[in-house]
């Protein structure tokens, strides 16, 4: 590959990025990756960009994403790739090998012998076909990251806590619990107990969609941190078909108080927080 090319070429080809510097950066600057961007800007990107460029062929690396050439222009690919986020969905985007025909035609007006023209045409395209690499990956990096937070928020968007009376709080879950949905509960709930001080927490279970032996030690595991905080836990909203299946599986919720609906939880909590419930018609 490449790095077989004998030195004269690398040689050859570091000089005509010297010597060349300004109409290559002129002619980048006026490429669709950066026509949309303020000039001075632009320039500064381009240099940072034809620098590292220059440092990978240098160090004969090339062909190598992780080369400390590529790294040091990690900083203007971040923006790159996020200004390529930033279009429409579905867009066709302009991307760093629009770099590359500048780049090569230049390369091609000079007077280099044949052999030499085409590894030095060889070296110049590997160099630029990496550095795509290395902002796919940046840009499937920040995907990830960007995907990661997105989730997070929905867990504890999913996972509201709701102020019932007085010292008495309800979160309820909705669809399935998983391991990161119960940890944004787990949180939120004892987040909520020490903020309000709150001696009750309902955890009402009405809209989960089954109860496994995995949901259930979630649910134990949240109660038992609930109480550790000084508040007793209730699960609410034991339908007759998820009563069913805990017997069935075996799982016993201790000594957490349950009840099948949310206002029976709720009657109950206020009772146990010394509340007097009657109807008025009951009081005349």
């Amino acid at each position: 590959m490449t790095d077989e090319i004998h030195h004269p070429v690398r040689a050859r080809v570091l000089q005509f990025l010297a010597e060349h510097e300004e109409d290559i950066r002129r002619e980048w600057v006026a490429t669709p990756l950066f026509g949309t961007r303020d000039r001075v800007d632009s320039r500064e990107e381009v240099s940072a960009l034809l620098s590292g460029v220059r440092e990978v062929i240098r160090t004969e690396a090339e062909e190598d994403p992780g080369a400390d050439g590529f790294a040091e222009v990690s900083t203007v690919l971040g923006s790159l790739a996020a200004r390529s986020a930033g279009g429409p969905s579905g867009s066709k985007r302009p991307d760093v090998t629009v770099l590359k025909k500048p780049l090569l035609r230049l390369w091609e007006q000079q007077e280099v012998p044949g052999n030499d023209a085409y590894y030095g045409a060889l070296i110049l395209s590997a160099a630029l076909n990496t550095l795509r690499i290395t902002l796919l990956e940046i840009e499937l990096s920040a995907g990830a990251d960007t995907i990661l937070a997105q989730q997070e928020q929905l867990a504890e968007l999913s996972t509201p806590v709701v102020k019932l009376w007085d010292g008495i709080l309800a979160i309820p879950l909705i669809g399935t619990l998983d391991s990161m949905r119960s940890q944004a509960a787990t949180e939120s709930l004892l987040e909520q107990i020490v903020k309000q001080q709150a001696r009750v927490a309902i955890l009402d279970i009405t809209g989960v969609t089954a109860v496994d032996t995995l949901v259930a030690q979630h649910l134990l595991k949240t109660a038992m941190a609930a109480r550790l905080m000084g508040a007793e836990c209730i699960i609410s909203g034991i339908r007759p078909q998820i009563a069913q299946t805990m017997v069935q599986l075996g799982i016993d919720l201790g000594e957490v108080a349950t009840r099948a609906t949310l206002a029976d939880a709720f009657a109950y909590a206020l009772r146990t927080s010394g509340f007097l419930l009657a109807r008025t018609d009951e009081m005349k």
